[in-house]
């Protein structure tokens, strides 16, 4: 397997979780989620990908959309949790810390037996 779709793989189930954290903690529209990704270049996502995500979360009931007035420009599309989603965010955390925290353990592991 190369590097790039390992790479790939890992980003896939990790974005998700971060798109609930980040919808979690307030209301946010689709670019906005884009340039705060971009914070992060591992996590950094264009909207083609984004926005796909997006519809599958919504369609799945996880979120849920509203129009909001924007100070400069068009209305913007917001994206907020649903309380299904607030459920899946708090599952994924709880995984997230066991995964995190086992691989963590790993990378430590002094190498008994080897």
């Amino acid at each position: 397997m190369e590097m790039s779709e390992w790479t790939s793989q890992v980003r896939r189930g990790i974005l998700e979780f971060c798109i609930l954290q980040l919808i979690g903690k307030e209301p946010r529209y689709g670019y906005e989620l884009v340039t705060l990704l971009d914070r992060w270049e591992p996590l950094a996502v264009t909207e083609g990908t984004l926005y796909p995500l997006l519809r599958r979360l919504l369609k799945d009931n996880y979120i849920e959309s509203f129009w909001k007035e924007s100070e400069s420009g068009p209305p913007r599309k917001y994206y907020s949790l649903t309380t299904s989603g607030r459920h899946l965010m708090d599952m994924m955390s709880v995984e997230w810390s066991k995964i995190s925290g086992a691989v963590g353990q790993i990378e430590w592991f002094g190498g008994e037996g080897s």
